[in-house]
């Protein structure tokens, strides 16, 4: 198992904006993220983890551990010690597994207490530019108009965007093939090839593609306009009225850890998405930093569960 560690915050005798129990945290706190370095949940992990070591007065660790669907990250830390010291980084990711296996080793809502939010970032319906459709309402009309011949492909089975693109389909009440690829460059290859007419993905790696005037953007498919879109019409506006669907990572810890425990590493999580520094990074990577309550975010875990459990069902995704 590829294993990467950071330490993070070595400035670790600062002293924070507020004051802090005598035995908390009393030693370095690990943040274990259930994806390869690299990406942007790493980066957001580090860059955030990097902020609560000044503030916290104690290093924090990323340790990297990929695999499974974040379930060998989430079997770690559901297993640690309730003390705070030990956090997993949370995601959409996380509710599509509660939803998508059978038989986790774990309850996710009954393992781990949600800290807070991190980010958000945008799912978008693209199409080839210059293409047939120019806006969300041809694709779905052409959609209606010729039942089971168009194709909307996305990363693979099971991920948030392939959910969200089953999401789209019966929220639009649409005949149309979702068409799962191995990522999003066979995707964008095959929109531009012709092979499928539309895809769904998160907007980052789409963006190059749509500045260079390759793919459209049609929609995107949370509550608001993007913030690096805002001509882009969200899918409700299109007439999608069904469709409410981001994605989003967070921080949780072990249940059972303490609410003053809890309540210090919020604390310190929203003071570094208020830092100008980590949101200037954060937003780079075409992530919305989303500070909160931890009710904010066992909201949006809870809440995805039941929304991801129910397109499973509806589109008859076999669970694994």
């Amino acid at each position: 198992m590829h294993r990467r560690q950071l330490t993070l915050g070595l400035g670790a005798a600062l002293a924070a904006p507020w004051a802090f129990g005598a035995d908390f945290p009393s030693k370095p706190i690990r943040i274990v993220v259930p994806n390869a370095p690299g990406g942007a949940a790493d980066i957001t992990a580090r860059t955030v983890g990097e902020h609560m070591a000044r503030t916290l007065g104690q290093p924090v660790v990323v340790e990297n551990k990929p695999g499974a669907g974040g379930v060998v990250a989430g079997q770690q830390v559901a297993a640690a010690p309730p003390d705070g010291h030990q956090l997993l980084l949370i995601s959409s990711g996380t509710a599509v597994s509660e939803a998508l296996f059978k038989a986790l080793p774990y309850d996710t809502l009954k393992a781990f207490t949600p800290v807070g939010l991190l980010a958000t970032f945008d799912l978008v319906i693209v199409a080839r530019e210059g293409g047939e459709f120019k806006t969300l309402g041809e694709l779905i009309a052409a959609a209606k108009a010729q039942p089971g011949k168009l194709n909307i492909g996305t990363p693979n089975i099971g991920t948030t965007q392939h959910l969200a693109a089953e999401l789209f389909k019966s929220a639009a009440g649409l005949d149309l093939l979702v068409v799962p690829f191995k990522g999003t460059p066979d995707v964008i290859t095959a929109i531009r090839g012709g092979q499928i007419q539309a895809g769904l993905d998160i907007l980052s790696p789409l963006l190059p593609q749509i500045q260079g005037r390759a793919l459209r953007p049609l929609a995107v498919t949370g509550a608001r306009r993007s913030r690096v879109l805002p001509g882009v019409p969200t899918a409700q506006e299109a007439g999608v009225k069904g469709l409410n669907a981001a994605s989003w990572n967070g921080l949780a810890v072990p249940v059972g850890t303490p609410t003053a425990m809890l309540e210090q590493l919020n604390k310190a999580v929203n003071a570094a998405l208020a830092d100008a520094g980590v949101r200037q990074k954060l937003e780079a990577l075409n992530l919305d930093p989303h500070p909160g309550t931890p009710q904010d975010a066992a909201d949006m875990l809870a809440g995805d569960i039941r929304r991801w459990s129910g397109v499973i069902a509806a589109a008859r995704i076999e669970r694994q």
